[in-house]
C-alpha cells in the first residue's frame, strides 16, 4: 500500500470540495509557474521555479524534461534528488481525489533515477536510487534502488542485483 493520508468527505465528491482542502490561490500560482517551467528550455529555469515558488525539494543537476507536470496543489510534498532525469510529459501527483475521499502522500525521487517519457507516479510512493523507470509507467508502488520497472501497472522488470555495474541488464547470468 501507498503511504497516503486519507481525508474522508461527505456530501459531494471531493473533487467539487477541492477549495475547502487547498487554497483557489496557491492551486493559481502553482498552475501558472508550472505552466511556465513545463515549456521553458533552460533546466536550471525550471529547477529554481520549482524550489522557489512552489517549494519543491529538487537535487543539484536534476532535470525535468519539456512538459513534466508536478502536482498542481500540494507541490512542496515532492522532492527529487541529484542527477536524475524526469523524462517527456511526466505527471508527479502528491494528491488523489476521490468520490467519497481524498488522498495527500509525499513522491520521493532518489538520486541518478532515470524516469521514461509519459510516465505517471501516484502519491505515497518512493523511488530508489539508481533506479530506471521505463517510459508510459504507471508508478503505484515503491521503485527498489537499483531496479528496473516498467508496465502498467507497474512491475520489475530487473532487480539491482541482474544489473551489470554499467547499469545495463546482466545477460552474463
Amino acid at each position: 500500500m501507498r503511504r497516503t493520508e486519507r481525508y474522508p468527505v461527505t456530501g459531494s465528491t471531493s473533487l467539487w470540495q477541492i477549495y475547502k482542502t487547498v487554497s483557489f490561490w496557491k492551486v493559481a500560482k502553482c498552475f501558472i509557474v508550472i505552466e511556465i517551467a513545463r515549456y521553458t528550455p533552460f533546466l536550471s529555469m525550471k529547477n529554481w521555479l520549482y524550489r522557489t515558488f512552489l517549494k519543491m525539494e529538487v537535487g543539484e543537476k536534476t532535470s525535468f524534461a519539456l512538459k513534466v507536470t508536478p502536482d498542481t496543489m500540494f507541490p512542496e510534498r515532492i522532492k527529487v534528488g541529484s542527477d536524475t532525469i524526469i523524462g517527456f510529459n511526466t505527471t508527479i501527483l502528491a494528491h488523489e481525489y476521490l468520490v467519497n475521499e481524498y488522498r495527500l502522500g509525499d513522491v520521493i525521487i532518489g538520486d541518478r533515477v532515470m524516469i521514461g517519457a509519459n510516465t505517471t507516479i501516484l502519491p505515497g510512493v518512493e523511488i530508489g536510487d539508481d533506479a530506471i523507470v521505463s517510459a508510459m509507467t504507471l508508478v503505484n508502488k515503491d521503485v527498489p534502488a537499483g531496479a528496473f520497472v516498467g508496465g502498467n501497472p507497474m512491475r520489475i522488470i530487473y532487480p539491482k542485483e541482474n544489473k551489470a555495474s554499467d547499469g545495463r541488464p546482466d545477460t552474463t547470468k
